[in-house]
């Protein structure tokens, strides 16, 4: 059991990472009152962006282009949020309308602009290479689990959580942020600007769900074909699952990392390998729907998720 553990782990951490990024950048946008479905199309965007700057800049700079398409995904991924925050913000548009209008327009735009490129309509890239941490992999229980077959990107994710949890309960700005998904007409009677303070979150939640798109295609994936295989809705679902918290965000996303790991690689587990490939493969898609309705009673969303602010009314 130990050695499938420890065979699995780096996959299972490797599915996850892309997630929990993603999850983070959805969670700006409800504390902040703004539900935004649109985490899948924003992935695309970014995987997109990611890949086309790699594609035009690894003859020059070879291995820093990877990182220059980490930014380019993470500016791609907020410049195309703008959508979003403008027709629910400034216009007052049903957010999850729009959020599907995202989704949508992402992944026709991206496929076009690709076959424009490449003919083909897919871009593939070479990938960061896994490598292990020097000393620390040398920890029991937890050295071969998390410090060894490694991506430079898990540790990149680690400061998005960490800078997630600090900006939300550490700075004026996240308590004003997870204000406005309260109560915001009490902020505004503060002084302060909800609409700026949404704006912000969703931008926010853009450049981290594209970023999050550009790591699943430099690690375990390595081609844009205009899809993220559902991991946006997914990272949704975790949101929900994680009750809007990040630690409760990465404990989420961690198990379905592991879920869908062992899920893919069943058949090579003698223990699962009578269990029928299709229940298996689908076990993270099920286990997802229990969780939210099991948690759809118990939930704490922000009270003033989803409602459009309206300056002025009680």
């Amino acid at each position: 059991m130990w050695e499938l553990l420890q065979q699995i782990s780096p996959y299972a951490i490797a599915f996850s990472v892309p997630l929990l990024v993603t999850a983070i950048g959805g969670l700006y946008s409800e504390r902040s009152g703004v539900v935004n479905i649109g985490l899948e199309g924003l992935m695309v965007v970014g995987s997109f962006a990611a890949a086309f700057t790699i594609y035009l800049l690894e003859p020059l700079i070879h291995g820093l282009a990877l990182w220059a398409g980490l930014a380019a995904a993470a500016l791609a991924g907020a410049l195309f949020s703008l959508l979003h925050a403008v027709s629910c913000i400034s216009f007052q548009a049903n957010q999850v309308i729009s959020g599907t209008a995202i989704n949508m327009m992402a992944g026709s735009l991206t496929l076009f602009i690709a076959r424009n490129i490449t003919g083909s309509g897919n871009i593939q890239i070479l990938p960061f290479t896994r490598f292990d941490v020097p000393v620390l992999r040398e920890w029991p229980v937890v050295g071969p689990l998390f410090f060894t077959n490694t991506y430079v990107t898990t540790w990149l994710a680690l400061a998005v959580l960490i800078m997630a949890y600090f900006v939300l309960y550490k700075t004026v700005f996240g308590l004003r942020l997870r204000a406005c998904g309260e109560h915001p007409q009490a902020v505004a009677s503060a002084g302060v600007g909800v609409s700026f303070i949404r704006y912000t979150a969703v931008v926010i939640s853009g450049g981290c769900a594209g970023l999050g798109g550009a790591i699943m295609l430099t690690t375990y994936s390595g081609e844009f074909n205009g899809t993220v295989f559902g991991l946006g809705f997914l990272a949704l679902a975790a949101l929900i699952f994680g009750q809007w918290k990040p630690m409760g965000i990465l404990g989420a996303t961690l198990f379905f990392g592991f879920a869908s790991t062992v899920a893919t690689s069943a058949q090579a587990i003698p223990a699962l390998s009578q269990i029928p490939a299709v229940a298996l493969k689908t076990f993270p898609y099920i286990v997802t729907l229990v969780v939210l309705v099991l948690f759809s009673k118990t939930s704490q969303a922000p009270r003033a998720s989803g409602q459009p602010f309206e300056p002025g009314k009680r």
